[in-house]
């Protein structure tokens, strides 16, 4: 296909249904490399879908899913911690294969004291609450070095100071560090806030 590097992912002709329910006929979408494209809808209209397609969790499609890398990082809707690890275990699991001791251990630092979890390094998630626990999958998501970052409903569960220190300090992140990033929620606000490029599912 040709490719003039604008894009991180592009869909074409994509089709999904479960059972005699479709959920995407024909749908063509392409998402800019290096902005923030936000997918916006109700509950129940495939966004979570679309990021499975994307990242290769759901292979049960017809069309076609390009995607310029294969380095990504997901947050998901559910934290999905590894029980036996500790908080810091937890994040510094996903870097191994790309990092080096002294580099794991300052990006553990950076990225726990992002989501103001450095005084918690040393529990495990069964000591956590809810709101601690997606802090802690944002950290893992945010420290590794991926080219494109899948975020599900990422700041469900966290009180609204704390949403919005984490969406701002997300945002200097990104704007030292750019990656394509696709996010799905059916908050308004952050839609907007964060949207370089809205796409509205129904």
């Amino acid at each position: 296909m040709k490719d003039d590097g604008k894009y991180e992912v592009i869909i074409k002709n994509l089709n999904k249904s479960y059972g005699k329910l479709p959920v995407f006929i024909n749908l063509n979408l392409s998402f800019l490399k290096d902005k923030i494209t936000v997918i916006f809808g109700p509950s129940g209209c495939g966004k979570t879908t679309l990021l499975n397609i994307i990242s290769g969790i759901e292979k049960d499609y017809d069309g076609q899913v390009y995607l310029k890398s294969d380095r990504l990082s997901y947050v998901f809707q559910e934290d999905r911690l590894i029980s036996h690890l500790t908080v810091y275990e937890n994040v510094a699991f996903v870097l191994k294969s790309v990092m080096n001791r002294d580099e794991i251990e300052s990006t553990v630092n950076k990225f726990l004291n992002m989501v103001e979890l450095s005084d918690c390094r040393d529990k495990f998630p069964g000591e956590l609450s809810g709101g601690m626990k997606r802090r802690v999958a944002l950290a893992r998501a945010f420290a590794y070095r991926s080219d494109l970052l899948l975020m599900d409903e990422p700041f469900k569960g966290l009180d609204n100071r704390l949403k919005g220190d984490i969406i701002e300090k997300f945002l200097l992140l990104y704007r030292e560090n750019k990656r394509t990033v696709i996010m799905v929620t059916h908050d308004k606000e952050e839609a907007r806030e964060l949207g370089n490029v809205i796409y509205s599912l129904e």
